[in-house]
């Protein structure tokens, strides 16, 4: 499973943006998927994760109620629909692959990609 990330850009404060993450290979509905986010001088954090089932979801206090995780098997797809964006929301937003159930800890995290950068205008 190699994931590749899409849909950054620059937004002002109050708006949205939906990022997606095609991943290839076969085994895509077998893995939780995450969202995971490091800013300008910042730790990689975690943002949110979706099952491989697609039933369950968790998120970070930070983000709860603005972003929503969701994923498309049949297109080998997770979305990250991120709303009521605030500046501290601008970093680089990496999709990452596990086995695990809901992980929120990056080093459970078996494929990464290259991350997409999302930068949030005050």
């Amino acid at each position: 499973v190699q994931p590749v990330e899409s849909g950054g850009g620059l937004v002002q404060a109050g708006g949205s943006l939906k990022l997606s993450c095609a991943a290839s290979g076969r085994a895509f509905n077998t893995y939780s998927m995450g969202w995971f986010r490091q800013g300008p001088g910042k730790e990689r954090e975690f943002v949110g994760v979706i099952s491989w089932s697609g039933g369950r979801t968790s998120y970070a206090d930070s983000v709860k109620g603005r972003f929503t995780i969701s994923r498309d098997d049949a297109k080998n797809t997770v979305y990250l629909q991120m709303n009521s964006l605030k500046p501290e929301d601008t970093a680089v937003y990496y999709c990452a692959a596990a086995k695990g159930s809901l992980p929120t800890v990056f080093y459970a995290y078996d494929y990464w990609g290259q991350g997409t950068q999302v930068t949030v205008s005050s």
